[in-house]
């Protein structure tokens, strides 16, 4: 398993994401789904203190409570928990006091004493980031977050406050969570992995299937049941068409799923430590399990590249 940058976190190849837990995805389901990737080796779990808000009837904080009841009966040393402030309704920014509330009512909802990745979920340029990043260091220092990251951040905001890091000797960033898979590209590929790769940081994408789209499923003429189904239909494209043809065919190589292939691409880009993916039933997460283990060659990376 990779080791995450710098620190001692040894991740799963595939992080399982809590996006659809506690909205497709109820208390029974999620279980079921958690512990078939945990039997499968997995040990990378993905949440935010916004999940799942958008559900009918939520209000945040839904995904962290699910992921706690279930740690509570495992030994919590083998998972590794990720979670993220920010982007909630009426913790919206990354002020020092909501930081630092909401990573002790991320801690009771988990029901842990220590997150293992606790990341700024999205930049707050209305807030001085000496003051933010000085808040996500008392939370490491006192032992209440183990290693802290960034997710939607600009290349330049992120070399900025990697700089206030440095600085001021507060605890670095040691990962990125941005928007990256097979057919999104643009926003990471260039400035933001130059940062990336000059600071060592490691890459936890999101959207790693574009919103399903890179599961295959998704054709010319085909419906599919699903809430993301509008988002993950724009890539039907032509574009989008030549990547869903060379998925199969490789997919039909290694006598896998297309979703494998897709994230397997993701893996082996420079930086990339563990795609993050989720699925709302063990069915679906069974097509994602192959990640684990597959590896392409140089040339198949090379030809989904250049398409």
């Amino acid at each position: 398993m990779p080791i995450l940058s710098t620190t001692d976190l040894d991740v799963s190849r595939l992080c399982l994401g809590g996006n659809v837990f506690g909205w497709t995805a109820d208390e029974d389901r999620s279980f079921a789904v958690l512990d078939a990737y945990a039997e499968a080796g997995g040990n990378f779990v993905d949440t935010a203190d916004s999940y799942s808000a958008w559900a009918d009837g939520n209000s945040g904080g839904e995904s962290e409570t699910i992921i706690g009841r279930w740690l509570a009966g495992r030994d919590r040393d083998q998972v590794v928990v990720a979670t993220k402030v920010g982007m909630l309704a009426g913790f919206g920014n990354q002020k020092r006091d909501t930081v630092l509330s909401s990573a002790e009512r991320s801690l009771k909802r988990l029901g842990v004493d220590h997150i293992d990745l606790y990341y700024n979920h999205r930049d707050d340029p209305g807030t001085p980031l000496e003051e933010t990043l000085a808040a996500y260091d008392r939370l490491v220092r006192e032992g209440k977050v183990r290693y802290v990251a960034a997710s939607n951040f600009s290349a330049e905001r992120l070399a900025e406050a990697l700089a206030v890091q440095e600085r001021e000797g507060f605890a670095k960033f040691v990962a990125l969570q941005p928007e990256y898979n097979l057919v999104s590209r643009a926003k990471f590929e260039g400035g933001l992995r130059d940062v990336v790769t000059g600071h060592g940081l490691a890459t936890v994408p999101y959207w790693s299937l574009a919103k399903g789209f890179l599961t295959g499923k998704y054709r010319p003429g085909v419906e599919v049941g699903s809430v993301r189904a509008k988002a993950a239909s724009a890539h039907l494209d032509e574009h989008g068409l030549q990547v869903l043809e060379v998925l199969d065919e490789l997919a039909e190589t290694h006598g896998t799923t297309v979703a494998a292939v897709a994230l397997a691409w993701l893996a082996q880009q420079p930086t990339v430590a563990a795609p993050i993916a989720s699925a709302r039933t063990p069915e679906q997460l069974s097509d994602l399990l192959p990640l684990l283990t597959l590896e392409l060659t140089q040339a198949e990376v090379d030809r989904l590249s250049a398409i």
